[in-house]
């Protein structure tokens, strides 16, 4: 057998089977979902009409979801926000040289390991039960009632719960960005006699853009597609104020039986994020860069 021949049969063993699953589980439904937006289909009748542009025509007038769409925009941008804050704090905390950081590094990352259903139940619970008691204890007024019977607090606690998960994942990354420095050059700065605020503006944040951009990159992405915590911690109450748009998309979907209109959605979903993610990984590669 020559060489060409080899190559090819390589190809077709190795290459070919991974991007034919691909194919089916991600390209394939993502082509027949969009061919859907077009459709009344109400998710179960074999039969459905095609509608054009009417889906997407109605999304504009929709009120309930420009609503979901605007309160998503607060959650995502608290969440991003404070967990990248606390991820870069643990980070740079847990390099110093304390005692123990390795633990600490586990114990604050393990909070990723807790699926999304499980934690907002656990949450739930806290909130509901274990604060309450703390504000009947304590006398402190914030505690007195539960976070998720009123809708400016509940968004509060979702994205308390949404931080405190993702800030532990976060700060690994972060970790291992600012383990990367080069000693010599810290050292070499601190001779010079560079304060810890100059070295953290000057060396270590430059230092870890990259970091940064990864980092703000998959809070973005995950707080937009935030929907297990929603549906388990808050369920998009109370009184709806806490419905972002991917449990809005569930709601159409499977609650309203507009499969059509949810597909729709999803879609316009998908193209925020999409235009979202690439503006803020454009920015940020060229601070890289100017780095």
């Amino acid at each position: 057998m020559n060489k060409k021949s080899r190559d090819r049969r390589l190809f077709c063993e190795f290459v070919v089977p991974p991007m034919l699953i691909w194919a089916s589980v991600v390209v394939i439904p993502l082509i027949y979902g969009i061919y859907l937006t077009f459709s009344d289909w109400n998710g179960l009748s074999p039969d459905y009409n095609m509608v054009g542009l009417a889906n997407y025509a109605s999304l504009i007038t929709d009120q309930s979801f420009l609503t979901s769409l605007g309160k998503t925009f607060i959650y995502v941008f608290f969440t991003v926000v404070f967990s990248n804050l606390i991820g870069i704090g643990l980070a740079l905390l847990l390099t110093y040289g304390i005692k123990l950081q390795g633990l600490f590094r586990t114990c604050f990352f393990a909070a990723n390991m807790i699926g999304g259903i499980v934690m907002g139940y656990i949450w739930n619970y806290i909130f509901s039960f274990a604060l309450t008691k703390v504000g009947e204890a304590t006398g402190i007024g914030l505690f007195e009632t539960s976070w998720l019977t009123s809708p400016g607090t509940a968004m509060a606690a979702l994205i308390v719960v949404t931080v405190w998960q993702l800030g532990g994942y976060l700060m690994v990354i972060y970790v291992a960005g600012l383990t990367s420095i080069s000693k010599e050059m810290l050292e070499a700065a601190e001779i010079d006699g560079a304060t810890g605020f100059q070295l953290l503006r000057f060396i270590k944040i430059p230092m870890i853009r990259s970091s940064i951009t990864i980092c703000t990159f998959m809070a973005i992405s995950k707080a937009f597609m935030s929907f297990d915590v929603n549906l388990s911690l808050t369920a998009g109450g109370p009184f709806k104020s806490t419905e972002l748009l991917a449990f809005k998309i569930y709601q159409t979907a499977f609650s309203n039986f507009e499969y059509g209109k949810g597909q729709a959605e999803a879609v316009v979903l998908f193209i925020i994020v999409a235009i979202i993610s690439l503006v803020q990984v454009t920015v940020s590669r060229r601070k890289e860069v100017n780095a």
